[in-house]
């Protein structure tokens, strides 16, 4: 399928990179605050659309996990979007348990903004 054809078609058809991945945006559904990114190979984006909670697979521990497993800040699926040309994903959900996205107990990862004598926190 071309590129042209790929921004048209209703057909899904995620385009994973060479180590079997996509990249993941993950979005508070009611305000729209970016919360994290991650990466799903294709079991985690069949897991993620199958029960409704966020599946991602670990580059550096090189396996599967789900978010909130340990945590219990899980994220109920609320939308599912794919890219224009199907490599990458915008999934809004409804935070569950504190609401805390980030593993520092933050809502969200995007807590630091870059200055130009470095970083400042936001949130």
């Amino acid at each position: 399928m071309s590129d042209s054809d790929a921004d048209k078609t209703l057909e899904l058809q995620p385009r994973f990179d060479a180590n079997g991945l996509i990249s993941a945006i993950i979005q508070d559904a009611a305000d729209g605050t970016v919360l994290m990114f991650a990466h799903m190979n294709a079991e985690a984006f069949a897991r993620t659309r199958e029960s409704g909670r966020i599946h991602f697979f670990s580059r550096s521990r090189q396996k599967l996990w789900m978010k909130g497993e340990s945590s219990g800040e899980t994220f109920a699926v609320v939308d599912l979007l794919i890219d224009c040309d199907q490599d990458c994903l915008l999934i809004k959900v409804k935070p569950e348990g504190k609401g805390n996205a980030c593993h520092t107990g933050r809502h969200s990862c995007f807590y630091r903004q870059v200055k130009t004598d470095g970083l400042e926190m936001v949130g």
